[in-house]
């Protein structure tokens, strides 16, 4: 199929997204150097994961249980009946430590740090760059009066908190640190919690933080997680040195609960209308696109980076924007390989491309993220989409999130 290097309707890229629909493909990634090993690449190896990509210049886990034993929906049952760990060192921590931190990442967020964030609180948080695009979106968490991790998504944080003060010459340290967390998610969670560290963490708030030790390690622990289930990250510190003290003593004592060790569940996150950078959004995007304007505090007294470029961007309005779609077709039970290109129902002219897709058990049908013009925003319009194996299938635009939408199951009391 000839590339398409646009589409009418969506907004003009510097960079165009590859529209060309060329499959899979079963050609192995090479595992070298270049690309770093996190400190529990071989306990997931030796867990039996058996596919990986690359986020964060670090080989990240991607499925575990085989498709002929289920697949990635086992392990979406894991998460949401039982429990799961997970391997997600691929989220760098990128230290801002010094006299004047609050103030140098207040520069750097879209909302005021001051209002947000007390000590030993996390949030999650959006970087822009001038042009009001998104630089990264992790959960920001402050250990400390004069220090803030960036627990970041898929791009170099670190190089760009590190430029920007260059020039901006705040009194603070910018450097990554050997600090890697494991993910523990799913209703089960709190129980094998309350038995590493007491029943203590039934009292962590949503998106609360402590510090503890687990197994004579200092960890720091966070009721935070890429689930939209009940869930913790341990963030293990001197990682590199501790993690075959943790992880095997982690399995030991979630044996009772069925603890099982699973990639990050994209089923699940796409449910809950959770956003994966470089995938449904990149530096191209503004938050308005993506249905992260409520990001962005315009009333903030201090000045942010992008602030001028996201006033103008919301006077003028976006011309596209990320919406949902419920869409038939035999169940999605792998990651999209492709940006799959939307139709309209009536010309069958492209008119959009789907970033996510995934068989959702919650809703009962394939559900999707698709960046669409402003012609096909309204819920209830109905389009089609091109699948690799079903060919054109029906779709129609629906509510995002697609399954609890007011994260009551995070949040629930513990």
């Amino acid at each position: 199929m000839p590339q398409t290097l646009a589409i009418d309707g969506l907004k003009t890229r510097h960079w165009p997204i590859n529209l060309r629909q060329s499959g899979n493909s079963d050609a192995r990634i090479l595992i070298s150097t270049r690309i770093r090993k996190s400190p529990w690449w071989h306990l997931s190896k030796a867990a039996g994961c058996w596919a990986y990509t690359t986020y964060n210049h670090i080989y990240h886990p991607r499925a575990y249980i085989k498709p002929e034993d289920g697949g990635l929906l086992a392990e979406y049952e894991f998460l949401t009946q039982h429990v799961s760990m997970w391997d997600v060192a691929v989220e760098r921590q990128i230290r801002v430590k010094g006299p004047d931190a609050a103030e140098f990442v207040n520069l750097l967020i879209t909302r005021d740090v001051h209002k947000l964030l007390p000590n030993m609180q996390a949030r999650y948080v959006i970087l822009c760059n001038q042009y009001g695009g998104i630089i990264n979106d992790p959960v920001l968490l402050r250990v400390a009066d004069d220090e803030f991790w960036f627990s970041i998504s898929d791009s170099d944080v670190l190089l760009w908190a590190q430029g920007v003060n260059s020039f901006a010459k705040f009194n603070v340290e910018i450097h990554e640190i050997d600090v890697s967390p494991l993910q523990i998610q799913g209703p089960k969670s709190v129980l094998l919690m309350e038995k590493m560290f007491g029943s203590y963490v039934r009292e962590i708030p949503y998106y609360g933080l402590v510090h503890d030790t687990l197994n004579g390690h200092k960890v720091t622990i966070s009721r935070t997680g890429f689930s939209a289930e009940i869930g913790f990250e341990i963030y293990l510190h001197d990682a590199t040195l501790h993690a075959d003290d943790v992880w095997p003593y982690i399995l030991e004592q979630g044996k009772e609960f069925n603890l099982g060790v699973i990639a990050p569940s994209h089923i699940r996150r796409l449910e809950a209308g959770i956003l994966s950078y470089g995938q449904d959004m990149d530096i191209e995007n503004n938050p308005f696109e993506v249905r992260l304007g409520w990001q962005v505090d315009l009333t903030k007294e201090s000045d942010f980076i992008g602030k001028d470029a996201l006033t103008k961007i919301k006077q003028d309005g976006v011309k596209q924007r990320l919406v949902g779609l419920k869409l038939g077709g035999k169940p999605i039970t792998w990651y999209n390989e492709d940006f799959y290109l939307v139709k309209d129902s009536g010309s069958r002219d492209d008119v959009g491309y789907v970033t996510s897709a995934f068989w959702s058990p919650n809703v009962g049908s394939n559900i999707a993220l698709a960046v669409m013009p402003k012609t096909h925003w309204k819920r209830g319009t109905n389009v089609n989409v091109q699948l690799p194996n079903d060919g054109i299938v029906d779709a129609s635009v629906v509510r995002v999130p697609f399954f609890d939408p007011t994260k009551e199951v995070p949040k629930t009391a513990l």
